[in-house]
């Protein structure tokens, strides 16, 4: 049986672990634990990274590698945001198979053809994901931007972060089926509310894995699902493993266990 490929967000190690060891100091972890993709992140880098080693440590150990970057594609004034192809070209010189981004302030006047020239054939492809922001993280901009995405015919694709909908008090299920035709990579977390009314993404339990699967249900078979959430434990590759075997089972109708 051929499982689903499954990536890792670093940031899921802690940012101050991933800081402190470098992001390049996970890829045998992430190797070992059979994960197909590791998803680096531009915050967590001190300083400008070596794009040259990464790519060459990634490549090495036959990873994947995407790029995430905290960047708002539509700045305050709808314009698009200028740092975008600077972004593209960090993505490019990984060797990602795409950048990562928010949506920012999109709104129906901004110029989505102006995209055109910087998502062409060969460049890494453009990852818009739903954040935990007023304006990245509802349904209605969101929409109104992949609709005019699609009309367009641009080669522009959704990271769906499973999680994210919480903190805009959105329907998980009911933007999956929307979204579902654009979604090329799936952020996983469950989300806890603690006794202050903060909302933290936590480990799956058995009840967020079977809601998970019936999500994965709405994309095309075989997107590549990735660990967005804490991975901390005395055995770090037990758990890491346990964590990538479940994501790589959901949709496959088998069972799967939460550790």
């Amino acid at each position: 049986m051929r499982l689903n490929p499954v990536s890792i967000s670093l940031s899921s190690f802690g940012a101050d672990a991933v800081r402190q060891s470098g992001q390049e100091s996970f890829l045998q972890l992430l190797a070992a634990a059979g994960v197909s993709r590791v998803e680096f992140r531009e915050e967590l880098f001190d300083g400008a990274p070596d794009t040259a080693a990464l790519r060459s440590a990634t490549a090495a150990l036959d990873l994947e590698c995407l790029f995430s970057s905290p960047l708002e594609l539509w700045t305050e004034q709808g314009t698009l945001n200028p740092l975008l192809p600077q972004k593209l070209a960090l993505a490019s010189r990984l060797g990602a198979v795409a950048l990562k981004v928010s949506l920012g302030h999109y709104q129906p006047r901004c110029e989505v053809s102006a995209l055109r020239a910087l998502v062409a054939a060969g460049s890494p492809r453009l990852l818009v994901e739903n954040d935990q922001t007023v304006q990245g993280g509802r349904i209605a901009p969101l929409l109104g931007f992949f609709e005019r995405v699609e009309a367009l015919e641009l080669p522009v694709g959704m990271t769906f972060d499973i999680g994210n909908w919480h903190w805009q008090d959105e329907s998980a299920i009911r933007a999956a089926r929307m979204f579902g035709r654009w979604v090329q990579y799936v952020h996983c977390k469950a989300v806890e509310r603690q006794p202050s009314g903060r909302l933290v993404a936590v480990r799956p339990r058995a009840a967020d894995l079977m809601a998970w699967a019936a999500l994965l249900g709405e994309f095309t078979p075989g997107v590549v699902r990735a660990v967005e959430y804490p991975l901390v434990d005395d055995d770090l590759l037990a758990l890491t493993r346990a964590q990538v075997n479940n994501l790589a089972r959901l949709g496959l109708g088998e069972e799967v266990s939460h550790v």
